[in-house]
């Protein structure tokens, strides 16, 4: 029960006990009054009929008085329940306009990073030369056939001291960018490990070779997932002295 409900209970009961009072005089005069006249009886009649009337009065003031507290206290939770709804709307518009504006300060983070480009590196070691066999070379002497010359084992040889782009073992690169990017340039560099050889010199095209280095002739894109993908190119170094640093540099648009 509410405080506005439980105050108009509490006022129209002091009321009735009020009224109960009066009316408990009235009797009291009424029965007093019996051996009066007939005449002095209609007029003491008169206060019974006014604390009637009070009492009356006294309940329909009560309940219209709990009616109309009741319908305030209604009109108060409305509004209350409006503002918070308001306030409730207010919050899903700032969040909707802050997730707006992060997926905007992304995008333009991407498009500047696709303008200046991924860039991915890899160093790979010297290549290591194969060990060859050497099988001694038979002389057949007068009259023997091939049948009759004994077998020879094979020796091992010293390592070679090169290798051949067969012998080396490739390595791929991948730059991962987004889904949706379109790919525009993939610039490849390569130089000699431990050489400070400027990175503008060290350009170099798809499948062109470059101090027994070599890039794959074009880039292989796959995709990785539901918002990025990899650019790859494939990169093989032969030389057996030293080891070469790849680089690969790709740029693309949003």
């Amino acid at each position: 029960m509410s405080d506005g409900v439980l105050a108009a209970i509490i006022a129209a009961s002091a009321t009735v006990f009020a009224s109960v009072l009066q009316l408990r005089s009235s009797f009291g005069k009424e029965l007093a009054a019996r051996t009066m006249t007939s005449s002095s009886r209609r007029k003491s009649r008169l206060p019974f009929m006014i604390v009637c009337a009070m009492l009356g009065g006294a309940a329909v003031g009560g309940f219209a008085l709990s009616q109309w507290l009741t319908e305030h206290e209604r009109v108060v939770q409305s509004e209350l329940q409006r503002a918070l709804q308001e306030r409730i709307n207010t919050m899903s518009r700032t969040e909707s306009a802050l997730e707006k504006t992060r997926a905007e300060i992304e995008a333009g983070l991407l498009r500047e990073q696709g303008m200046q480009g991924v860039v991915v590196m890899a160093t790979v070691g010297p290549c290591k030369p194969p060990i060859l066999l050497n099988t001694p070379a038979l002389t057949a002497a007068a009259g023997e056939t091939a049948a009759q010359m004994p077998s020879q084992p094979a020796t091992a040889q010293a390592p070679s001291s090169t290798c051949s782009e067969a012998d080396a073992s490739p390595i791929t690169l991948c730059a991962t960018i987004p889904a949706e990017a379109t790919l525009t340039e993939v610039e490849l560099y390569t130089r000699a490990a431990g050489t400070d050889t400027p990175w503008s010199n060290a350009r170099v095209m798809p499948g062109q070779e470059l101090g027994q280095a070599r890039f794959s002739e074009k880039p292989t894109e796959i995709t990785e997932g539901s918002t990025t993908k990899q650019v790859c190119e494939g990169f093989v170094q032969w030389s057996a002295e030293h080891g070469h640093v790849a680089r690969m540099l790709v740029r693309y648009t949003m």
